[in-house]
């Protein structure tokens, strides 16, 4: 029997505490956490004692020199994804990297090449992918029940939903705010359906009216003062063969949901809704609506962690691959700069 991988955390914030530390809590013949890596070493050593984690860190250097590990997640800010996994490919390990992939193409590009040199697995935690609903769909359009997708309407919008902790409002930090937070999940799920096609033309706006104005917020408090990436973001994205996707992300619109996280994919056969999934067609010569009320819950983290697992051991995987990623970060990269803005 194979023994588990050893896993290293680097970050010490929300994410590795709520998602990835309980996910692979879960599949102890597959994976040992055996140590946490944060800046903040009293942080660091809280979070592993608080999961039965044996070693913290404050240096990923240290980390690699006392404690060897098979692979590495990075659930840090957006400007450390890309340092860390360059040092974490260099020392042999897998990486799988909260998303964005880095701050702009370039960075991602050449984690993308390293880890490819290395013959190493590099993948991003996109996990609206492991949703039954999309996987599903994913189904459906392999049996042509939608025919050839030409048009996709993907939106992940909150009312006033800017993160009032960490370092979400901080370009600096981050590279962007709603678009490349939020809306770098369901263009991922769109590429997806478009079989990873490459744009060639894209539109885009930003705006960053609410979150420089401040008021009532619904994820605690910003301080406007200090916000300096987009609030909400807008985009089309012309592709080969004359198909398309309309893009919006929001931390903050005046809407009526508090959040709106929803996928249409228009095609010639069909067409469909998530969340949750939904067939618009027709059937024997009528308009019909297919719901699917039983398909069974699952643990999109837990699903995600497998799915990076099973690529580290070159078993087929539903996880975004490193080139997947390099390709979506330039995507991004086109995106603010018809908008305006640099990456």
């Amino acid at each position: 029997m194979t023994a588990p991988r050893r896993v290293a955390i680097l970050g010490g914030g929300h994410i590795a505490d709520t998602a990835h530390l309980p996910a692979l809590a879960r599949l102890p013949a597959r994976a040992a956490v055996v140590a946490v890596c944060s800046r903040d070493l009293p942080k660091a050593r809280q979070l592993a004692d608080q999961h039965g984690v044996p070693h913290a860190f404050a240096d990923p250097a240290e980390l690699y020199r006392t404690c060897p590990v098979d692979a590495v997640v990075i659930a840090t800010p957006n400007y450390l994804h890309h340092p860390l996994a360059m040092q974490a490919l260099a020392q042999g390990c897998h990486v799988f990297c909260e998303k964005p992939p880095a701050l702009i193409g370039a960075q991602a590009r050449e984690m993308a090449e390293e880890a490819a040199r290395r013959g190493l697995t590099l993948a991003y935690n996109f996990q609206l992918r492991q949703y039954p609903e999309f996987q599903h769909l994913l189904k459906c359009q392999a049996e042509g029940l939608l025919g050839d997708i030409y048009h996709i309407e993907a939106r992940f919008q909150r009312r006033r939903g800017i993160p009032g902790w960490g370092s979400f409002t901080d370009k600096a930090a981050q590279g962007g705010g709603a678009l490349l937070d939020l809306g770098v999940h369901v263009l991922d799920l769109a590429l997806v359906l478009l079989a990873y096609a490459r744009p060639e033309q894209v539109l885009a706006n930003t705006f960053d009216h609410l979150g420089r104005a401040g008021g009532r917020g619904l994820l605690r408090s910003w301080d406007p003062a200090r916000f300096s990436v987009e609030d909400a973001g807008t985009a089309y994205l012309a592709f080969p063969g004359n198909r398309s996707v309309s893009l919006t992300a929001a931390f903050a619109l005046n809407q009526a949901e508090d959040k709106r996280l929803e996928l249409r994919a228009h095609g010639t056969r069909g067409g469909a809704t998530l969340f949750p999934l939904a067939l618009h067609t027709e059937v024997a010569g009528e308009l019909a609506d297919i719901q699917f009320p039983f398909l069974p819950p699952a643990d999109r983290q837990l699903a995600n962690t497998v799915a990076f697992l099973d690529a580290c051991d070159s078993r087929p995987s539903t996880i975004c691959t490193a080139a997947e990623g390099a390709q979506l970060q330039d995507v991004m990269d086109r995106l603010y700069a018809a908008a305006g803005q640099s990456g």
